[in-house]
């Protein structure tokens, strides 16, 4: 089976490792800063309730709270064994998975004093064997101090890699989403990381409410100007418990089908640098939990849908990066 003709983040692992690498999703207890009651109610008017929690973490585990917001709070250190011992086992069960990065998914994991942050890795990072750390937070959940921390695992020899929350370049999307953060803070926190030499990830989704093509491609050239490590693209996913399915409800918005996320998709890859990863390019939930798109094709089809097409139009990553116009302004 040949390549797509763009960067594929499992390529990406294989030149790095040598091997197939999986990533470990684990939820350590964090908050959100844009929730109250830590993860009651409140967030970005998309975020499902379980902020992005991966679907194959054990059940009893998926009560577990611990409290670790930007106070501090306490840590279940046995909770987070549990539920990296679980997914070890599940990944070397369905995959035959050797090799491993330690990926601190749900909610915002830098949101906590950095001692604690600190304590939270380390505990992670000694229940088995890594090649990696990667740690998803949002633009106003960090600072040198966090910065530095991060950078500080390289030295033990691990891949290191911040994946940032930016979701849409415009301010007044970010607004209308209940974001907490401008397009600025992201150009900030993005740089800081950069400075300290870590691997930035940037999230985006496609078809957030109010936006049109083009504001989206604007998002791609604000993105292509600072040259990510990674990118994470999404298709605007309705979770049934989000604030955005109550929209929906009301008729003030719809999700795009699969073919013109398929578009959306194909042109912000060949406006993004050949050397950036492409780490995702669709949402993923379970079925019972999504209210829209009711019909998406599958992870597997998605993919081979986007090859095929960019090989029928000669498409490829990086195609139309030379000729963006990276004075386009972002607000």
């Amino acid at each position: 089976m040949s390549e797509p003709p763009y960067l594929t983040y499992s390529r990406y692992l294989r030149r790095r490792h040598g091997c197939t690498v999986y990533r470990v999703a684990v939820d350590a207890g964090f908050t959100c800063p844009n929730r109250r009651s830590g993860r009651e109610s409140g967030g970005c008017t998309y975020c499902a309730g379980n902020g992005s929690r991966a679907a194959y973490l054990p059940a009893e585990e998926r009560a577990v709270v611990c409290g670790l917001g930007a106070a501090g709070g306490s840590f279940d250190r046995e909770a987070l064994e549990r539920q990296i011992h679980a997914a070890l086992s599940f990944l070397r069960r369905r995959y035959s998975a050797e090799a491993f990065i330690l990926f601190f998914q749900a909610y915002s994991n830098t949101n906590a004093p950095v001692e604690t942050l600190a304590q939270v890795y380390d505990a992670g990072l000694a229940a088995a064997s890594f090649r990696g750390l990667s740690v998803a937070t949002r633009p106003d959940c960090l600072d040198q101090e966090k910065a530095r921390l991060l950078a500080s695992y390289r030295d033990r020899g691990l891949e290191v890699w911040a994946e940032l929350g930016l979701q849409s370049a415009h301010d007044r999307t970010l607004r209308r989403i209940g974001r907490g953060h401008t397009a600025e803070d992201f150009r900030r926190a993005f740089l800081l990381l950069k400075k300290h030499g870590v691997k930035v990830g940037v999230h985006l989704i496609f078809g957030l409410p109010g936006e049109s093509f083009d504001d989206m491609m604007e998002t791609i050239a604000l993105v292509s100007r600072l040259s990510p490590d990674g990118v994470k693209i999404h298709n605007l996913l309705i979770h049934r418990d989000s604030p955005l399915a109550r929209e929906m409800l009301m008729g003030e918005i719809t999700a795009p089908a699969a073919a013109r996320h398929l578009e959306y998709t194909l042109a912000a890859i060949e406006r993004l640098p050949a050397d950036t990863v492409i780490m995702r390019i669709t949402t993923d939930a379970l079925p019972p939990d999504i209210a829209a798109p009711r019909s998406f094709w599958t992870k597997g089809e998605f993919t081979s849908r986007l090859a095929a097409e960019m090989n029928a139009r000669g498409a490829r990553q990086g195609r139309l990066f030379p000729s963006l116009d990276l004075a386009i302004p972002i607000g």
